[in-house]
């Protein structure tokens, strides 16, 4: 069986992301640490299939218009129904 050698680090994050990570490790019933861990380890170590790739371009492609502002968003949807 193979060590894992582990390193102790020190970042600073905003409060409520870090309040947010508590809580989502609470709810797992996990420590902090754990939960951490293995949300990185996922980020790092995980990438998706060829699958996913093809739907995350394919869903890129096929962006639509970008409003910078809601109300010229709901100005837009309104004039496509008329």
């Amino acid at each position: 069986m193979e060590t894992i050698v582990r390193k102790p680090a020190s970042f600073r994050l905003r409060t409520d992301l870090l309040e947010s990570l508590k809580k989502n490790a609470a709810r797992e019933n996990r420590t902090l640490n754990n939960y951490v861990e293995s949300v990185l380890l996922d980020i790092v170590y995980h990438s998706p299939n060829d699958e996913t790739i093809a739907a995350i371009k394919e869903a890129k492609s096929s962006y639509g218009r970008v409003y910078t502002n809601v109300d010229e968003m709901f100005n837009d949807i309104l004039d496509d129904k008329k």
